[in-house]
């Protein structure tokens, strides 16, 4: 067993060197945050189902890394490099028993809430509806106030409050 583990620690550091002599993020330290984040480690239940691919040539992030669990049924990871222009990067998990207690909605649907939109130097917040419920940091689709427009997705970021970030 321990002679496994040395050899997967020896293969990990010898994939990793290029990525980071080149500049690159080491992926083997994001499987370590998606790990961390899950409480399960890669391939066990909870825990991403693969490493994430060796060959990924992302940006270093100034920044620590932001991750959040992406969809209502939590089968996926977004792992975001926050800095402007930064990067974003979905690990899929293995469906079964997580760390993570269940998501708990905080905006119902047909609730009013106020959509803001944040950008570069900008922020705009209009009024409008949940149509579906959501908790923190799901995206939901919303229709804004008094619009005959087709309904649009946010990130559910506090009671009463959904939103999104544009670049």
């Amino acid at each position: 067993m321990r002679m496994i583990r040395s050899a997967a620690a020896f293969a990990a550091i010898c994939c990793a060197a290029p990525a980071l002599a080149a500049g690159f993020v080491d992926p083997a330290a994001i499987d370590v945050e998606v790990a961390r984040f899950t409480s399960a480690g890669i391939g066990q239940p909870g825990g991403a189902r693969l490493p994430v691919d060796r060959r990924m040539k992302l940006n270093p992030c100034p920044q620590p890394l932001s991750l959040e669990w992406h969809g209502k049924a939590r089968q996926t990871v977004l792992v975001r490099c926050p800095a402007p222009g930064g990067w974003r990067l979905f690990v899929p998990v293995i469906a079964g028993e997580t760390a993570a207690a269940p998501a708990v909605p905080i905006v119902a649907r047909g609730e009013s809430v106020a959509i803001a939109v944040r950008g570069r130097g900008f922020s705009l917040t209009r009024q409008g509806e949940a149509l579906d419920q959501g908790a923190a940091g799901e995206w939901i689709r919303v229709r804004p106030a008094g619009a005959k427009t087709d309904p649009m997705r946010a990130r559910v970021l506090r009671p009463g409050l959904v939103g999104m970030e544009l670049p």
